[in-house]
């Protein structure tokens, strides 16, 4: 039986666009290697979720991988705290977090701490291991600004309202219960936000920051409460071997609940320098070992969320150009977006995104073109993302009848 691939690239379904002749980036595009697999295959448009529904990455990255994101997601902070390698327990409650600014009455002038590069390790060793009441920090430092913080204790709930304000110039929040049963932690949350304002505060590196007129990286701003969820391996599911090939945590981070393997590619930034051609090697090589390999490319959202139609255009003809090795592997091969992130409203939508499938046993349609209009005339017609594990076991005779 053939390997599956999925490639998906975070973002990449988009609106029409004046500054481009009232066309969407991949109509605009010269995407000569994904025309030519959607020349080769059987195309259509996908609602990662339902129709109308705006997907994140990671309810988005549950569904395609079959998972129901209305029973398994339990907030976006146990997928940050496995992506960067925590081990999580029955019980704990994660957060997503940044190093923040913040000046003495605890208004956050940066939620980002200018983006700081250097120091976070250090700085997350002081938080890491304390215990606030009788609940255990563990806490790490991820890329830049970014961290994740887990509460493992005795009777925690997830059920609790963001410390992050989401914006500058705005004093921290108090987190609430939203439940009488998440009291508790809400107020060890609480704690722990202001003790972090106490130890790094006066920190020598954020000491050594403000004596270089740099944002020191002063508190801890959580966010995204969720509580480790109960997740069939991809194993279990479909007795797939799978591993993940992403320079994101969060993709990591599903990706390890649902039991794959991490590849980790030097260069893989899960920024807009990500070396993709780094990664498609580390694919190529995957797929002799791996039932399924999964890749996620997540430049052409940020540009999407800058509102830059051109550096998106440039990004997806560079993606483009580093899928062209693919041609050459015989496997089920899907190319797709996890959601849209139209640069016109520079932030997720609900429209559908494309889906070209190419292999042995797949039908080829009269598609031509790789984008979201031609897709949609494509044999595949208009499918939501629980049905793409489906269709791809079925393709490579992985599925079981259904009945006598």
């Amino acid at each position: 039986m053939d390997s599956i691939l999925l490639l998906i690239m975070d973002g990449l379904g988009d609106r029409p666009d004046v500054r481009i002749d009232g066309k969407t980036v991949l109509q605009y595009a010269k995407t000569k290697n994904l025309d030519s697999f959607a020349k080769k295959g059987m195309n259509g448009i996908m609602d990662p979720i339902a129709p109308g529904i705006i997907p994140g990455s990671d309810t988005a990255h549950l569904s395609l991988l079959g998972y129901d994101p209305y029973k398994v997601y339990t907030g976006r902070g146990p997928f940050e705290a496995a992506g960067i390698g925590i081990k999580l327990k029955e019980g704990d409650v994660a957060f997503r977090c940044n190093f923040g600014t913040v000046n003495e009455k605890l208004v956050v002038k940066d939620r980002r701490a200018g983006r700081i590069k250097k120091g976070t390790k250090e700085l997350a060793k002081m938080l890491d291991g304390i215990r606030i009441d009788d609940v255990k920090i563990i806490f790490e430092e991820a890329v830049e600004h970014r961290a994740a913080l887990v509460l493992r204790g005795k009777n925690l709930s997830s059920n609790i309202t963001d410390i992050d304000p989401h914006n500058d110039n705005m004093r921290i929040n108090e987190s609430r219960p939203l439940s009488k049963n998440a009291e508790r932690t809400a107020n060890i949350l609480n704690k722990f936000v202001k003790e972090s304002y106490k130890i790094l505060n006066e920190h020598p590196i954020n000491k050594e920051r403000k004596k270089k007129k740099l944002p020191p990286a002063n508190i801890i701003l959580p966010r995204g409460a969720g509580i480790f969820p109960r997740m069939r391996s991809m194993d279990e599911k479909y007795k797939l071997k799978s591993a993940c090939v992403a320079g994101i945590s969060l993709v990591k981070g599903v990706s390890r609940l649902a039991g794959m393997d991490i590849i980790n590619v030097k260069g893989a930034t899960g920024g807009v320098d990500t070396d993709i051609d780094a990664k498609i090697k580390a694919v190529i090589k995957a797929l002799e070992k791996y039932d399924f390999v999964l890749v996620n490319i997540k430049a052409p959202d940020l540009f999407g969320h800058d509102g830059d139609v051109f550096g998106k255009i440039k990004m997806a003809e560079k993606i483009d150009k580093a899928l062209g090795p693919l041609k050459d592997v015989d496997c089920l091969k899907i190319f797709t977006a996890d959601h849209s992130t139209p640069v016109t409203i520079r932030n997720h939508s609900g429209d559908p995104v494309p889906v070209t499938i190419t292999g042995k046993n797949v039908r080829v349609d009269d598609v031509k073109n790789f984008d979201e209009i031609s897709c949609a005339k494509g044999a595949l017609c208009r499918i939501q993302g629980k049905d793409l594990m489906n269709i791809a076991l079925d393709l490579t005779n992985r599925s079981e009848k259904f009945g006598a």
